[in-house]
């Protein structure tokens, strides 16, 4: 009665791994999970505000350009012993320079002051076009840096996938090996009870159930792992990540009658993005160079003031400090160079061009990663092929050689043992045929990915 409510117990369990994510759930077609996960992808989004906020600061540079126009208004109380009243100063406006009084006097006077000073920087010798072009170089850097995220996040979607598609083989196929162990354990039980074989066949059976069932819920956890990070991707709920199997099929067929089409003409994003990073360095060299120029200003202010202090030097009240009396005007034009900047700009310039190299440098780098995964990634598809043309002999052999050990074993010509071997044995062929064909399919995905081009492997699933 035991045995039998073990042999129950493991049924059930098995049943319940293979129906997982299978009763009620719709699967997702991959274009769909790569549309979801364009939408909701949490880095994408951070990505594409650091876009946005790279094209802000390119605008905001444009106004670089634009005068200054500062307005000041103060009001003070203080003593006397400058002419003719206190005032905190504002730069354009001139101190007062009146002699100094011959004692101190620290009766309190009134005055005010209100500004209006312009400035502008009419011209700096290429400058604020260096300035613009480093802005724009620095937001197309950033937009690059946002293909390569997307690029990256739909192969990683699609790699996902296909894990997805082949761990659900996986996980049927050790649910077929489980049942196989089932068959060898009933048979036992029927041996074991008509004594025609010893009771530890039937315990060495249940072990290698458990070791079967081990397998299955180590699978069912890698595919559940791999569903919620889907899931955190596409903004779905995990269960909703089921793989639609039909997709496999077509693919298979696909791959077979019609071979990807690649284009080796199209710029790889990661390419572009090191190009573009070159560029910028580029920039940044021309500001600096344009940096050290002379700038040419033009300046302006007006100004009123009002004093407690008379003309006389006599005291007024204090009221009679506030409200403007007297009104200036200052116009002028002005250039600024520092001719001892000459070493530093020298200094600074040479660094420039070393960050320059350096980043074409890793431009040229990237090229030559993308051509040496390019080949690679042609003798792995070829490697990837011709595995998955000969492991279909390895699993007919191997199925015929568990029939035939199972056959003997219930005449009483071998022991167990060499029926568990066999059974495994046909296990990790199967196992070893759904590994070639993902790796053959991965082949495939590795070189579009190389090649730029996976919207052709993505035009198999339709």
């Amino acid at each position: 009665m035991f045995q039998k409510l073990v042999l129950m117990g493991h049924v059930l369990l098995c049943c319940s791994f293979f129906s997982y994510g299978q009763e009620s759930y719709v699967p997702i077609k991959l274009n769909q999970l790569l549309s979801s996960v364009s939408q909701h992808a949490p880095s994408l989004r951070t990505d594409y505000v650091r876009t946005q906020v790279q094209q802000a600061r390119a605008a905001e540079v444009k106004n670089n350009r634009l005068p200054s126009l500062q307005l000041s208004y103060q009001a003070d109380v203080g003593s006397n012993n400058n002419v003719p009243g206190p005032y905190f100063g504002f730069g354009l406006v001139p101190t007062n320079n009146g002699g100094i009084r011959a004692d101190n006097n620290y009766q309190a006077v009134s005055s005010n002051l209100g500004i209006a000073a312009f400035q502008w920087e009419v011209y700096n010798f290429g400058q604020f076009k260096a300035q613009d072009q480093l802005a724009q170089a620095e937001a197309t850097v950033e937009n690059h840096r946002f293909e390569q995220s997307k690029y990256d996040l739909q192969s990683f979607t699609i790699y996902s996938y296909l894990q997805l598609l082949k761990l659900h083989d996986l996980i049927e196929i050790q649910s077929r090996s489980i049942a196989r162990n089932q068959e060898i354990r009933q048979s036992i039980f029927a041996l074991v009870k008509s004594g025609i074989r010893a009771g530890v066949d039937t315990s060495m059976a249940d072990a290698e159930i458990s070791r079967s069932q081990l397998s299955l819920i180590e699978l069912d956890n890698q595919q559940q792992q791999l569903q919620i990070q889907l899931a955190t991707l596409a903004g779905l709920s995990p269960a909703q990540i089921v793989a639609d199997t039909t997709a496999e099929k077509i693919l298979f067929e696909q791959v077979k009658n019609a071979p990807i089409e690649l284009d080796g003409g199209r710029q790889h994003p990661l390419v572009a993005y090191y190009n573009a990073l070159f560029d910028k360095t580029k920039m940044e060299e021309k500001l600096v160079a344009y940096s050290y120029r002379p700038k040419l200003f033009l300046s302006g202010a007006v100004w009123g003031r009002a004093s407690s202090v008379h003309s006389d030097n006599s005291y007024g009240s204090l009221a009679d400090g506030f409200g403007l009396q007297r009104g200036n005007y200052l116009v002028g034009m002005g250039i600024n160079y520092n001719l001892f900047d000459l070493r530093r700009k020298k200094v600074k310039l040479h660094t420039q061009r070393l960050m320059v190299d350096e980043a074409g440098q890793k431009l040229q780098e990237q090229q030559a990663n993308i051509a040496m995964n390019i080949a690679q990634s042609a003798t792995e598809v070829e490697t990837a092929e011709r595995r998955l043309k000969e492991i279909p002999r390895q699993t007919k052999a191997a199925n015929a050689a568990y029939r035939q050990k199972f056959s003997l074993y219930k005449n009483g010509l071998i022991d167990i043992v060499e029926v568990n071997v066999a059974q495994n044995m046909l296990n990790q062929a199967e196992r070893d045929y759904i590994t070639a064909k993902y790796n053959y399919y991965l082949a495939l995905f590795h070189q579009v990915v190389a090649q730029n081009n996976v919207d052709g492997f993505l035009q198999l699933f339709n």
